[in-house]
């Protein structure tokens, strides 16, 4: 699958090492890093219970057959492990935080007047959908990601659910990514 395409590149001993690692975790070892990737204790304990895994296509495959059959209620508990767009949430060392700041990072450089404008499209965002802004903020700018906002606040409710998990979609794949390469 294209997803993993960068992967593929990697030495093939090292893929196998980092497969056979994620294979042999005990249940809540490879749950939470599961949910390092997506923050659905459903999607995580799905993934979880999928291993052993063949392949990185295998990987790619069952998270997105598991994606497909969260509700709307896992993605909003997806969607609540994320910062909001500029702002640190989670404490600690965990690797969601790290590839929080690592997506986030052009947007995070940004004037005060941009940063305030963020927040407070967020905040409008929050009131008028009840969870944060969720989007792959990976190479977008600040500019851009609040011009994806300010579009995306117009949305209809339903559409607009539809909208944030597929870019959840898109961020647990880059994560996935990010776990197997560590």
């Amino acid at each position: 699958m294209s997803e993993f395409s960068e992967l593929l590149d990697l030495e093939p001993k090292r893929l196998q090492a980092r497969l056979r690692w994620l294979n042999a975790l005990p249940f809540h070892d490879a749950h939470k890093a599961f949910l390092n990737c997506c923050g659905s204790s459903k999607w995580a304990h799905a993934m979880a219970h999928a291993r052993p895994f063949a392949d990185l296509n295998e990987i790619a495959q069952r998270a997105q057959e598991n994606f497909d059959a969260l509700a709307n209620e896992d993605w909003k508990e997806a969607f609540a492990s994320h910062p909001k767009i500029g702002e640190a949430k989670m404490s600690g060392g965990e690797p969601a935080q790290h590839w929080s700041q690592q997506e986030q990072s052009a947007a995070a450089i940004s004037s005060l007047g941009i940063r305030r404008k963020l927040r407070q499209q967020n905040e409008e965002y929050y009131s008028r959908f009840g969870y944060i802004f969720i989007i792959c903020a990976t190479g977008k700018s600040a500019e851009q990601v609040s011009a994806a906002l300010e579009k995306r606040l117009k949305s209809d409710p339903a559409a607009e659910l539809q909208i944030a998990a597929s870019e959840q979609r898109k961020i647990t794949l880059l994560r996935l990514q990010k776990m197997m390469v560590l």
